[in-house]
């Protein structure tokens, strides 16, 4: 199922609508060497790089950066405290923290239509190393930034480390998990799902982050652009969350909060219509877009964006980064829907695009980043791959050809280390893939080690890990194994000194899609 404008609303039309321009576009990517004849002189407010700096989307030779200028970051129209010109921002990447050696400047505008976001793509760097960013604007200067480029196509790697995230309710709890991560240096960064939080967020109610408050503009359910923005501003505004991004880039993956929750499609569960829903969508989709270091490619089309996408770490693995949410079928209406074998979560296009790169992949590792769990769970769970099985039956048959095959999921603030089963009302079937689920960062608090859902998992001979702490998972590639290890905090909410836990490790080998306890 794909999206569409309310009726009478041509997709052209609806995008005019959102105040965008391609002018306007382009040059929050690069603008060219006289831009300040473009937008004037504008006085930048001290603080103006108050939400951090980050970088996305590696490639052999280059990488999307990002920042946003918002000297006031909590101003609750949404704007960051910006005055609404254009502001002319520049860039620099080096190949050392100091900026000894700098190898690319750039220009781009921070528009208010993009609320005063970059995006700027680099490209002609050196395959495989360490770079350092920072932005300009005005007399300011940004925080420095570490990134990587992926190693050429075709060209073997020895190692690639990588770690998980999601899930990260700002008013649950401290971002105790990304100050840890950030002392990583990983190579890259998976965001697996709900970056944001729709909620109205309440005083005595849902605020468990101690110590803090929040204005009465954050009480409510957000639906507009501005409120959209003002809630990746507080977010963003945690210390820990900036540096995190600040280590490494970061390949994004979105679920159901960075709208609304639950909703698929044009579907919202909560009675809006539709014609109405997907205005909602667009929105978020474009503050998705402006609040984070993604391409060109994923800017949205009104209700539409294009998010999945596809990296190779030379030969080493094969990154499919999905989207679950913008294409699948409603949830189903009874077990005989729920079983129709023309029920899909990801839309025709998409399974053809990732089963075909997942076969004809060169690489030894194939890994499927995406937003919901395709482990067979209960059958009563039906947002997640649980109400789309022969979906699952597709995607298990591919992976079936593919090597090494490894799912990356977040959604369900819990830890899980899972065998894929060929067949999973056979629980003997050929094992032919393994599913790596990482807790929350922040939702649903401090947690606890086990809880009432832990009989539904571990009642399944596949399920290998259960806990329902707080954390993140470290991964390491190399052409022999797969080495996971899950990290967990033992409080959020009280502060954000909680010191990190190795709940567990296994050993995956290369060849032999299981899970090794070490």
């Amino acid at each position: 199922m794909t999206s569409s404008p309310p009726p009478g609303l041509d997709r052209r039309r609806f995008l005019q609508l959102t105040g965008l321009s391609a002018a306007t576009v382009a040059l929050g990517v690069s603008a060219p060497a006289d831009a300040a004849a473009v937008a004037g002189a504008v006085d930048v407010p001290a603080g103006a790089f108050g939400l951090g700096v980050a970088s996305g989307e590696p490639s052999a030779d280059g990488f999307v950066l990002w920042t946003r200028l918002a000297p006031q970051p909590l101003a609750a129209d949404g704007h960051g405290g910006m005055p609404r010109e254009d502001v002319v921002v520049s860039y620099e990447v080096a190949e050392d923290r100091a900026f000894a050696t700098v190898v690319k400047t750039g220009t781009a505008i921070a528009s208010p239509a993009l609320a005063h976001s970059v995006h700027p793509e680099v490209r002609g760097l050196q395959p495989g190393r360490e770079y350092f960013y920072r932005f300009r604007a005005g007399d300011q200067v940004s925080p420095v930034g570490r990134t990587k480029t992926f190693p050429a196509a075709g060209q073997p790697a020895a190692r690639f480390t990588f770690a998980m995230a999601s899930c990260q309710a700002w008013y649950h709890g401290y971002f105790t998990a990304y100050r840890d991560l950030a002392q990583r240096a990983v190579d890259a960064v998976f965001f697996l799902g709900d970056y944001i939080y729709e909620y109205g967020i309440v005083a005595g109610g849902n605020l468990w982050r101690q110590g803090v408050s929040v204005g009465v503009e954050h009480g409510v359910e957000i639906e507009t652009l501005e409120q959209y923005r003002l809630r990746y501003s507080l977010f963003k505004s945690d210390p820990d969350l900036q540096a995190a991004h600040a280590s490494a880039p970061w390949l994004m993956v979105w679920d159901d909060h960075e709208v609304q929750n639950n909703y698929g499609s044009d579907n919202s569960l909560y009675g809006i219509p539709p014609k109405l829903f997907v205005h909602r969508r667009a929105v978020a989709y474009r503050a998705f877009y402006e609040n984070l270091p993604l391409s060109l490619d994923s800017l949205p089309q009104g209700p539409d964006s294009l998010v999945y996408r596809r990296f190779d770490v030379g030969t080493l693995a094969r990154l499919n980064l999905l989207d679950t949410r913008q294409y699948r079928d409603p949830l189903p209406v009874d077990e005989a829907d729920r079983l129709s074998e023309s029920r899909t979560i990801m839309g025709q296009a998409q399974e053809e695009w990732l089963y075909g790169g997942m076969t004809g992949s060169p690489a030894a590792w194939n890994i499927i980043a995406n937003g919901v769990v395709i482990t067979a769970v209960t059958d009563g769970r039906v947002e997640q791959w649980d109400g789309y099985p022969a979906n699952r039956r597709r995607l298990l048959a591919a992976m079936e050809q593919t090597s090494n095959p490894v799912a990356l999921t977040g959604d369900i603030h819990h830890h899980v280390a899972a065998e894929l089963k060929a067949d999973f009302t056979n629980p003997s079937s050929k094992t032919v893939g393994v599913e790596l689920i990482c807790t929350s960062i922040g939702s649903d608090g401090d947690g606890a080690d086990t809880d009432a859902y832990a009989k539904d998992w571990l009642q399944h001979p596949y399920v290998k890990l259960y806990s329902g702490r707080r954390g993140y998972v470290h991964t390491t590639l190399t052409p022999t194994e797969m080495t996971s290890e899950f990290v967990t905090f033992p409080y959020i909410e009280a502060d954000a000194g909680a010191q990190p836990k190795v709940l567990a490790r296994f050993r995956t080998p290369a060849g032999s899609p299981r899970l090794e306890a070490l």
